[in-house]
């Protein structure tokens, strides 16, 4: 993870087709620094999109990915805190989530974890947001 933000594209691969992808993602692109990066919905509704090298569009699906400006393609925790780390207002959650201790990272094998602990709840939380939205625009 670098240590600051680039001058260069970070692509940002989301469902969006699902609306708590959605909501997540239309927060961040309201952020400063947002306009530095590129958002990539590979949902099911979208035509395919051009991936990068190394990611099929059902990883896409399945998981939160990010192709970094230097060509890596990183995915779940790592892959939201190169987010933030492009993000100026949440640059801190990503120092904090690279944090290496003795060579170790343990802030991101606990935030890994908790990322694959709520891939099970996604579709419950998915829907939550949709009701909570149409709710909304009543």
């Amino acid at each position: 993870m670098t240590s600051g933000a680039s001058s260069e594209t970070l692509r940002i691969f989301y469902d969006g087709d699902c609306p708590l992808c959605r909501a997540e993602i239309g927060h961040y692109r309201t952020c400063d620094g947002a306009d530095r990066l590129a958002f990539v919905d590979v949902g099911h509704s979208q035509p395919a999109p051009t991936l990068a090298p190394g990611l099929t569009h059902a990883a896409a699906l399945r998981r939160f990915h990010v192709r970094t400006a230097d060509g890596r393609l990183v995915s779940g925790a790592e892959a939201f805190a190169h987010l933030w780390m492009n993000l100026p207002g949440w640059r801190w959650l990503g120092r904090l989530i690279g944090l290496r201790i003795l060579g170790f990272r343990p802030v991101l094998a606990i935030a890994e974890a908790a990322y694959r602990l709520s891939l099970p709840l996604r579709p419950r939380l998915a829907r939550w947001v949709s009701r909570r939205d149409a709710r909304q625009r009543r």
